[in-house]
């Protein structure tokens, strides 16, 4: 795709001179003579680059310039000044321009700032295109459910993401802690900071220390060169440790020092570092037990705990399976380009009678290797792992010894007691509003 780059000066010679030089086929060339005639371009055109003289009669090229920057700050701006008036052309880059060039124009030079400039805008795009991913993929309309607990747990982040305050997220392995993370920090101020990650429990502790705050070369054997720890690397956005519970008594006490005076040395350094981080943690286990064992600092414990969010099990909340499997069904046959159009009723209750130990992760697996293998257009029962199908056989022992009456009344309590409204239950039984309804009061349940 052509770069558009829009020359502006007065003097006709010298913008059809630079159009002449710069034919090449990665740049489109628009012309201009004025400010005017220029502004009138750039809100018909989409552009990419500006390079316009610095004094012109009427509007200046610093008018333009602030012109561009309040209506289109895409555009990138580069100055032609006459030699000696250079300072003038430091104040245009102060006010926001990217380089500038001096006159005579020395073709090869511009080239070079002209590729810089558009390289870094290049660069930018990604930047806002993967800021926009971020937000869409881990914004709260991407955390499924409508059980109450889940329900509870979107409340409380709503409430803390615009805060600085640190949070501990407690939940079992697979149950979303680090989607959850990342929702705290897509809604909340820091959002176009870094999001940065350590799993903590994945190192040993002298590397988990180097990973946190970084070593200086020579700091160790095998450190040939200074590293950049994870918490300089935050620095302005959220740092989330991953399994908190993994890091050892000696690293708990740099980790404390760190929240109370935000300041830290890297490892085998003696410069203080300074690092404005919003800290967010997470572990499946008891850190409060793990405080009266002694294997945890209380202080630091309670410096983590400020906020906290306790992600309930799937095997708490299976009135959201139908819907979170749903949503991975769909993901995943975008991704493999896969014709999966639905989950048949079969595949539902047997997804709501199993336990799913790993839990939400487990579910999107199992979804997963469903639809890779799906011969055809819905997920069916001949499609479930093993372990999936034995709960589904085992499940009408059950009902054995009870009527068609009384077994549709106990499924119909369970579904009641597991799902948030009539809605969502009668949803979850294949029935609709209406009959549920009716079935309630045909059968007196309270």
């Amino acid at each position: 795709m052509k770069s558009k780059i829009l020359i502006v000066d007065d003097e006709k010679n010298a913008r059809e001179g630079l159009k002449k030089g710069l034919a090449r086929p990665e740049y489109e060339i628009l012309l201009a003579g004025s400010c005017e005639e220029a502004l009138q371009i750039i809100g018909e055109t989409h552009l990419d680059l500006v390079l316009t003289d610095l004094k012109m009669p009427g509007m200046s090229g610093m008018e333009l310039l602030t012109e561009v920057r309040g209506t289109r700050p895409g555009i990138t701006v580069i100055m032609m000044t006459a030699y000696g008036s250079e300072r003038i052309a430091v104040d245009a880059m102060k006010a926001g321009a990217y380089d500038y060039v001096t006159k005579p124009i020395n073709l090869e030079e511009l080239v070079i700032t002209l590729e810089r400039a558009l390289s870094r805008r290049r660069l930018e795009e990604v930047n806002i295109n993967l800021r926009t991913q971020m937000a869409s993929r881990y914004g709260f309309e991407n955390i499924v459910g409508s059980s109450a607990g889940m329900m509870a747990v979107m409340d409380v982040v709503r409430q803390i993401a615009p805060t600085k305050s640190t949070v501990l997220i407690e939940g079992e392995s697979g149950t979303g802690k680090e989607l959850i993370a990342h929702a705290i920090h897509a809604a909340g101020p820091r959002k176009d900071g870094p999001f940065v990650a350590v799993h903590c429990a994945a190192l040993a502790e002298s590397l988990l220390e180097s990973e946190l705050f970084g070593h200086e070369k020579g700091a160790f054997t095998g450190a040939g060169r200074r590293r950049i720890g994870r918490f300089e690397m935050a620095d302005g956005g959220t740092l989330f440790l991953d399994e908190v519970s993994g890091i050892k008594p000696e690293t708990q006490v740099k980790l404390l020092r760190v929240l109370e005076e935000h300041k830290f040395e890297r490892v085998g350094g003696s410069t203080t570092i300074e690092a404005d981080v919003r800290l967010i943690a997470a572990t499946n286990r008891d850190l409060s037990a793990m405080v009266k064992e002694g294997t945890f600092r209380d202080d630091l414990y309670y410096r983590l705990n400020v906020v906290s969010i306790k992600l309930p099990p799937l095997r708490e909340r299976k009135g959201d399976i139908p819907l979170l499997a749903d949503v991975f069904m769909r993901e995943i046959r975008r991704e493999n380009d896969k014709d999966v159009r639905s989950i048949s009723r079969e595949v539902i209750d047997a997804f709501r009678v199993y336990d799913w130990p790993g839990n939400v992760r487990e579910l999107r697996n199992v979804v997963e290797s469903m639809v890779v293998l799906c011969p055809g257009t819905v997920l069916e029962e001949s499609g479930l792992p093993p372990p999936l199908k034995e709960p589904v056989q085992a499940a009408p022992l059950l009902l054995r010894g009870m009527t068609v009456q009384e077994a549709e009344k106990a499924l119909i309590i369970d579904a009641l007691k597991e799902c948030r409204s009539k809605t969502e239950a009668a949803g979850s039984l294949g029935l609709s509003r209406r009959t549920l309804h009716r079935k309630i009061k045909e059968y007196g349940i309270g």
